[in-house]
Formats: C-alpha cells, structure tokens, sequence
C-alpha cells in the first residue's frame, strides 16, 4: 500500500521518459558504431570532455591524440581535420547523452525522495538502476579502452557487454513503471513477477541480442549479403569458417558463423516470442501481443534488408532501435503475465 505523499503515477512517467533517452541513447550508439566513431575521443573527462573543442588550436590537439592510436595509423592514415571533426561528433553526442540521462535519473530521484513521493518498497530498485546508470559509464570506458592500444577497433565482447547492460536498463526503466502505473491504478497493487515462462523468453532473446552485438563489434553483417544462403553464386547455405580453434572461440569470434547464429537464431525468438503474444492475448492484454507481434515482424524485414543491402546505415540503425523496441514489448508481454491479483 502506498504512503500518504507516494506519487506512483508521477514516477512512472518520469521513468518512461528516461527509458525514451535510453532508446535514443541506443540509436545514436548505433550510429556511433556504424560510422566507426568510438575511438575518435580517446580520454575520458566526466566533467571537463562535456565541452568539445571550442578552438583551432584545441580541435589539432585531439586530433593529434586520435593519430597516435592503431585506428588512425592503420586505418584512417591521411583523415582530414574535417572527416575527424564529423566522427568526434558522434562520440561526444553518445557521451554527452549518457550525461544527460545520468542527471535526468539522479535530480528527479533526489526529489522525489526529498518530497517522500517514492512509495514503500521502491527507493531499493530506483538506487540500483542509478548505479546500473553509473557503471554503464564505466562499461563504456572500458570498451573504448579496449581500442586505444594493440587493436583498430574496440573489443566486440566489451561492445557486447555494453549494449547488453544499455537494454537491461531499458527493461529495468519499463517494468518498474509498469509496477507504479499498476500501484497509482490499485493502492494495494504488488509488484509483478517474473514467471518461469518469461525467464525462458528472456533468455531465449538475450542470446539472440549477444549476437546481434557480436555482430556489429565484429562487423559481421558484411559476412554475406545473400539470403536465406550465406553464398548464392556457390549455393552455400552453412557458413565456412574463417578461423580455427575450439568451438567456442570460432563461435564467439568468427564473422561467418557469428552471422549465421544470429540470422537463424532469431527464428527460435520468433517462436518465443509469440508464443508469449498468445499468451498474453489470452489473459486479455490485446495491445501488448499486437506490439510484440509488430516489434518482431519489422525486426525480422529490417535484418533481412540490412544483409541484402551490404549493411546501409539507415537501415542498420533502424535494425537496432527497434531491436530495443522488442525488448521494451517483451517486458510489457512479461509484465502482464506477472502480474499478481490484489485482495
């Protein structure tokens, strides 16, 4: 039951309206990622690295600190200031974003504590999806980090954690204000759980995401741009590895066979998840199964079109912004079947 000054509905709207800065967080990292930006700022300054260079003298010297890691020197030898000037923007976009969200959470948390409107049982849940927040920066780091020495591109395992950790939060942002909405509807609402079956969904996605995120660290949507076979002038349609070792590490590591997994591994989603459409339409929840539905069906006509046209970037960045777009349904489907009758 909720205290006197507990404002559930008011929470719920302010959680919602971060969980949208981390979808456009999502699409501009995306964006980050396919231009190959990530590595054009290479320090990190919380506080100082929110104002860009202002300056001639200030834009020489970081692209004077871009030219000294392998990016440049094996890749990018001969950029002009101007193509730099045009990666460094993505990056500090993506950065400046991840600050904005940081203080959209942390000041409305504050006050909303302070007002004593945060209703029993949730500070917990809110003070851990500030800190995921804080650490998401960290991961971020560390990811960008993984490129400035040795190698002309970040860790695709470190990617993969990072946007992993980044729809985590979005689920985390959606189902707790799904909880307050039911709360500001029902006094004596509890919070929803997770069923077994759901548990099951995700996973079943979250191994169809650790892929798609493989796939963009490694850039292995240029693999193949046939489909359904992986080479239609030789009418292949299993991939032929480029690599050797265990089979974990060809898994984990080959463009080829990472791209295969995550083309057809998707179809076992597909079945997870409208098999949780179903039963969400069943207990009465129309909208929801609709949304998984479209989610994934425009998902599956974007992957497609992504391969076939070499990966063009417009539809790449569509093709992961709606893929947070099936994690944000999924949890709404999860939700719902969660859901605990009041007294």
């Amino acid at each position: 039951m909720t205290q006197p000054l507990a404002r559930p509905n008011a929470l719920a709207n302010w959680l919602l309206a971060v969980a949208s800065l981390v979808f456009l967080m999502v699409i501009v990292g995306g964006i980050t990622r396919l231009t190959e930006s990530g590595l054009s700022i290479t320090e990190w300054k919380p506080i100082t690295g929110t104002i860009p260079p202002l300056t001639e003298a200030d834009w020489q010297e970081a692209f004077r600190k871009y030219q000294q890691i392998p990016e440049y020197q094996l890749i990018n030898q001969g950029m002009s200031l101007a193509d730099f000037k045009f990666i460094f923007f993505w990056e500090w976009v993506h950065r400046l974003l991840g600050r904005v969200i940081g203080l959209a959470f942390a000041l409305p948390l504050l006050w909303f504590a302070v007002k004593r409107a945060i209703p029993q049982g949730y500070a917990p849940r809110l003070v851990a999806l500030l800190a995921l927040g804080g650490l998401q920066g960290t991961i971020g780091w560390w990811m960008v980090a993984s490129g400035l020495v040795d190698r002309t591109d970040v860790s695709h395992y470190r990617l993969a954690t990072h946007l992993l950790t980044a729809l985590f939060i979005l689920a985390g942002l959606v189902w707790t204000a799904l909880d307050l909405k039911a709360l500001a509807r029902d006094p004596k609402a509890q919070p929803a759980r997770l069923t077994g079956f759901s548990i099951a969904v995700a996973i079943v996605l979250a191994i169809q995401l650790l892929f798609g995120a493989y796939t963009a660290g490694l850039n292995a949507g240029l693999a193949s741009s046939d489909w359904p076979l992986m080479n239609a002038a030789t009418g292949t349609f299993l991939p032929q590895p480029s690599m050797e070792g265990s089979a974990f590490h060809v898994l984990t590591n080959d463009p080829f066979v990472i791209h295969f997994v995550h083309r057809w591994w998707a179809w076992v989603a597909v079945i997870a998840l409208v098999l949780l459409a179903r039963r969400v339409k069943a207990v009465g929840a129309r909208p929801a199964s609709i949304a998984i539905h479209s989610s994934f069906g425009i998902q599956i006509l974007l992957g497609i079109a992504t391969v076939m046209t070499h990966v063009n970037i417009t539809l790449a960045v569509l093709h992961q912004a709606v893929g947070a777009l099936v994690v944000a349904a999924t949890v709404w489907g999860m939700h719902i079947l969660g859901r605990r009758p009041t007294e």
